[in-house]
């Protein structure tokens, strides 16, 4: 709830007609941060299981949504803007994939010997 809540207050600060480079940049930098996490950073730091994944899946979990993704889409398909719409879900999915495999690349590179 709260990462959902942070994402929302960054939206409303920028003041942004439509709120997709908001949810894509905040979907980029948790998926970055999952990845990252998930090579056994967060283990290494953290040995609590529950607080790891309140961190996880709780935070980051909430402060980048598919659903988010998927409203603004449906937004922008039918504001006409069909062409941002897909290069929106292109971006998001391809870039989403190359963000996690660098941050998992990162924290695999912190945490091996």
């Amino acid at each position: 709830m709260v990462g959902a809540i942070l994402r929302t207050s960054i939206g409303h600060l920028v003041g942004e007609g439509s709120s997709f480079p908001i949810t894509f940049t905040a979907n980029m930098v948790a998926t970055w941060l999952l990845c990252f996490f998930a090579a056994g950073v967060l283990a290494k730091i953290i040995h609590n299981p529950q607080i790891r994944e309140a961190i996880t899946v709780g935070f980051l979990g909430s402060f980048s949504t598919f659903s988010a993704l998927s409203m603004e889409t449906v937004l922008l398909i039918e504001n006409g803007q069909i062409v941002t719409a897909v290069s929106y879900v292109l971006a998001s999915v391809i870039g989403g994939i190359a963000v996690g495999l660098f941050g998992f690349h990162c924290g695999r590179k912190l945490v091996s010997p």
